[in-house]
């Protein structure tokens, strides 16, 4: 009987490898010159997992007796890696389209959150908003980052601000890890804000003592499973010696540290990020010389987000700085009612025109090094044998144009694909199938 297999792409123009050697992240020197094939094919298994990558006639030749559930030729087009976009904040109920106005008009960001907007106006309606409401937007949201080329993302709780609505939160996201096919990392952001009626320390407090080990329970029960923990390190919110006791307490019940910092004010949150030994740290726009070199030496991703600086003018992350000091630079929309992005190519194309990154670097920090920024990339961000079979294929000769065609994705991707199982097909596309 012919070995089965789920999914064969062949006569790629392009095939985008990003990374061909087991790389855990690419440094400014290794995205020089990304991994690409030419004329290439692929074969996902049945576990989900690539199982072969090479020349179309060497694969052909390979897998000649082989079944596949599913054949798509991928002539004149280019295969990449899924996108993983490192920071999202997802669920939430509560519009803020008025805030808009506001910020054009010139308020601060600091200025409608002291006035009760900002998170204080989404937790208001997050806390009121059912479960099932929550993930029926939540769902819908995810389903339009997954046609924009994401396949893993990372979602985030923080708009509940006490322990019941974070949990309500946190289970939402369980849910669509449990029923939807794009991947998801989850992140416990409990300490997004200082809820109303409390200070920081009380806050923190809370936190230690009764939000974390509520999730350590909930965890050993198997009924969710949180990867991240995060804290928003910023002056008149969470001080840096609230931070510190609050990630410390997160990385104690086995949660990485994957945190906002740096963002409006200069914190020392990248050196107190590198001293903890966190996976990632989030905007940067105002980081210290200090803690660009002490991510580096301590292989901490930097996260930055080209949508947050933009929309809310602020002065764009050092990305050039932090790349030849040797950090390891991810990208994320930050989608979330204050930045409503959901497309990676876009924030790829702000990070190349606004960062001056290279569309070289800003793959790689949309692929491997987003996934680095999530402790998957062993399992995520590049096209290699043993890796998960997450793609995307664009109706193009030349894979840049997923970055150069500035909000033009709806054309250009023709399918999106997710342990080799395809979860979007552009409606003009025919393929064929093979049983």
């Amino acid at each position: 009987m012919a070995a089965r297999h789920r999914l064969l792409l062949e006569n790629a123009r392009q095939l985008v490898l990003v990374c061909s050697r087991g790389e855990e992240y690419l440094l400014r020197e290794g995205c020089a010159s990304l991994a690409v094939l030419q004329d290439a094919s692929l074969v996902v298994g049945l576990d989900g997992c690539i199982k072969a990558v090479g020349q179309t006639d060497v694969i052909r030749n390979q897998f000649s007796g082989a079944a596949f559930e599913r054949i798509i030729d991928c002539s004149g087009k280019c295969v990449l890696p899924g996108l993983v976009d490192a920071h999202t904040h997802p669920v939430w109920a509560g519009d803020r389209v008025h805030e808009f106005a506001m910020k054009l008009a010139g308020a601060s960001y600091m200025d409608i959150h002291q006035a009760g907007g900002g998170i204080y106006f989404t937790v208001e309606h997050t806390r009121k908003a059912t479960g099932e409401e929550l993930f029926s937007t939540f769902k819908h949201r995810l389903e339009r980052m997954s046609r924009a080329g994401s396949t893993l993302v990372e979602c985030k709780s923080g708009y509940g601000l006490n322990l019941e609505t974070e949990l309500k939160m946190l289970r939402v996201i369980e849910h669509a890890k449990q029923s939807m096919d794009i991947g998801i990392s989850s992140t416990y952001c409990g300490a997004h804000s200082v809820p109303k009626g409390k200070t920081a320390t009380e806050a923190t407090d809370d936190i230690i003592n009764n939000h974390l080990p509520k999730l350590k329970e909930l965890k050993l029960s198997g009924e969710i499973h949180v990867n991240n923990i995060d804290v928003f390190c910023e002056k008149g919110v969470f001080d840096l010696e609230s931070t510190r006791r609050i990630l410390q307490a997160g990385k104690d019940t086995g949660l990485q540290i994957n945190f906002h910092g740096d963002e409006l004010h200069p914190m020392k949150s990248a050196e107190l990020g590198a001293e903890l030994g966190a996976r990632a740290i989030s905007h940067l726009e105002e980081v210290s010389d200090e803690g660009i070199r002490a991510m580096a030496r301590a292989k901490c991703a930097a996260v930055l987000l080209p949508t947050t600086a933009y929309m809310l003018r602020l002065k764009q992350p050092q990305a050039r700085k932090m790349l030849e000091e040797g950090v390891i630079v991810a990208l994320g929309s930050d989608f979330n009612p204050n930045a409503y992005c959901l497309s990676m190519p876009m924030v790829m194309h702000l990070a190349c025109v606004n960062m001056k990154m290279s569309m070289n670097e800003a793959l790689a920090a949309a692929t491997i090094n987003a996934a680095y920024a999530l402790g998957k990339s062993d399992t995520h961000g590049s096209i290699e044998t043993g890796k998960q079979g997450d793609l995307v294929i664009i109706n193009s000769s030349r894979w840049e144009h997923l970055i150069y065609q500035f909000g033009g994705h709806e054309a250009l991707i023709d399918y999106v694909i997710v342990k080799g199982k395809v979860i979007y097909q552009n409606e003009r596309c025919e393929t064929m199938s093979s049983y």
